[in-house]
């Protein structure tokens, strides 16, 4: 049983040492993170669900997000989104936004610039960037946005989401993905679920 279990040993070391210069070599750059490539905003539109969020510095929705796309008149992405923010550390509301898209690089269209507003004097309106890291239009979708970086590329206050069609939350086998794509965003062990209680109908 010894020798089996030197051998044993010896290959789960030698595992660890093929795959810890591939972690290392990764970057969190900001700009290396990939995308959706030839996003499809016609498959996008409709209504999705956050299940899990990771937030950014300040105010932030906290439960019972949603967010209903659909498209301008000049085509562009647009949304109405719902979810419940609690204010003063104590009141709780539900909360409604509206926001617009608008493609950066036509080369990268998963890549857009979200210019957003609140429908509430409480509420902040601004500008982030949307980019759609992953999604199969049918069940779940990824995004990310990056406030601010720092002087190496990292984000120095960002948010991500991920989305699912239906508020009882993602399929069975796209956790797998879910936390793949996580983990290239560098964020993995870093997004709190998100309950949806239909609180904000």
């Amino acid at each position: 049983m010894a020798p089996r279990h030197a051998a044993s040993s010896l290959l789960a070391l030698s595992l660890v040492a093929l795959l810890a210069p591939a972690r290392a070599n990764r970057t969190c750059a900001v700009d290396n993170f990939p995308v959706v490539d030839n996003f499809d905003k016609e498959r996008y539109l409709g209504k999705w669900y956050a299940v899990s969020k990771k937030d950014p510095e300040g105010l932030f929705l906290q439960d019972n997000i949603s967010a209903d796309y659909t498209l301008d008149d000049d085509g562009n992405l647009v949304a109405t989104s719902r979810g419940r923010v609690k204010l003063f550390g104590f009141w709780e509301a539900c909360a409604d936004m509206v926001a617009s898209y608008i493609v950066a690089k036509p080369e990268v269209k998963s890549k857009m610039f979200m210019n957003y507003q609140g429908l509430a004097s409480y509420l902040s309106s601004g500008g982030d960037d949307y980019w759609v890291i992953d999604t199969d239009y049918d069940s779940y979708a990824i995004t990310y946005s990056c406030r601010s970086r720092d002087e190496e590329g990292l984000c120095a206050d960002g948010y991500s989401l991920v989305f699912a069609r239906t508020p009882r939350g993602l399929p069975p086998g796209t956790q797998r993905i879910v936390r793949a794509r996580q983990d290239e965003l560098c964020l993995l062990g870093h997004f709190t679920p998100v309950l949806q209680n239909g609180a904000c109908p």
